[in-house]
């Protein structure tokens, strides 16, 4: 098929953006850059890759003729980038969005899958496993942005009939992440012996779901019709000091937790407990997330520092 991939250089992006290559999909980049290019050269030179916008409705238009598929992962990322551009964040899921969905049904392209976020469920359901029939409560920029996403593209769905996958990815780590995430933030912290540096109690917990999982979620749910969200989740419930004492034991470091109390500007993005249901995913492809927290830390060992 041929694909286009929004911010298909990024972290999740670059991953999916490399299997489908080897999937033998014809596949086109969309990326403006400003976090970098995470795709291997050897994948890079497989793809048609266009540095821009998606806030650039003729790019987007051009880039779709002839698109099966869209991939829509453009996003502002890392919490205190989205905390210090609330503005930006909005208008990149708002316009960005917009303009692919204008693009989709100008040049019947079959589907789209648009990454969403667990950030959706906010503070109100933390008591319960989430699922998408879980009442959402977004109270940040970014989430409600998500949100808005997730029922204009629905609305699509329902008033021009296109394929709608929304996808809501929770706390994804492995191969090819930054550090303004926590995962390759203990990491760097363990690697140099470091202390690793917990907000807030470090009881705080959150459902950790390998990259390739991910992925694979991913990559089946491109058949689906109609329109659907769904969660993707590893169903593992993990504090934050837990995950750093076992990134301590993965790295072999001799680093010390340090307990700090989280900036202000991060208040609303910091919910006590997340932890997701698969059912849904597993329900329409037959597949839902495997690989343990221990399993995934131990492939980043491996891959990133050759352990």
């Amino acid at each position: 098929m041929r694909i286009l991939i929004t911010g298909g250089a990024g972290f999740i992006g670059s991953n999916l953006t490399r299997r489908l290559v080897h999937e033998g999909h014809d596949v086109t980049v969309l990326d403006n850059l400003l976090r970098g290019n995470k795709l291997e050269k050897e994948i890079f030179d497989r793809i048609k890759f266009v540095k821009g916008d998606v806030r650039d409705a003729a790019l987007v238009n051009e880039l779709t003729v002839g698109c099966d598929v869209i991939f829509h992962f453009a996003a502002v990322l890392g919490v205190d980038i989205v905390a210090d551009n609330p503005v930006e964040t909005m208008d990149v899921e708002v316009i960005g969005t917009r303009n692919i969905a204008i693009a989709a049904l100008a040049n019947n392209v079959k589907k789209i899958m648009y990454a969403s976020t667990s950030g959706i469920y906010g503070h109100t359901a933390f008591e319960n496993v989430l699922t998408e029939e879980i009442l959402v409560d977004p109270r940040t920029s970014y989430a409600m942005a998500k949100r808005y996403n997730e029922i204009y593209l629905a609305s699509h769905h329902e008033e021009k009939g296109i394929n709608v996958v929304s996808l809501r990815f929770f706390n994804v780590y492995g191969y090819n992440q930054d550090n303004r995430m926590v995962v390759p933030r203990f990491f760097e912290q363990a690697m140099a012996n470091e202390p690793l540096t917990v907000f807030g109690s470090g009881k705080q917990t959150r459902d950790f779901t390998y990259i390739d999982d991910t992925v694979e979620a991913c990559v089946r749910l491109m058949d689906a019709k109609g329109c659907h969200i769904v969660n993707i989740a590893n169903e593992a419930e993990w504090c934050i000091d837990d995950l750093a004492i076992k990134i301590k034991e993965v790295t072999n470091s001799q680093s010390e937790l340090q307990f700090i109390e989280a900036p202000r500007k991060r208040y609303d993005y910091e919910v006590e407990r997340r932890v997701g249901s698969s059912d849904k995913l597993l329900e329409m492809t037959g597949y839902k997330p495997m690989t343990s927290l221990e399993e995934g830390l131990r492939k980043i060992m491996a891959i990133n520092y050759g352990n």
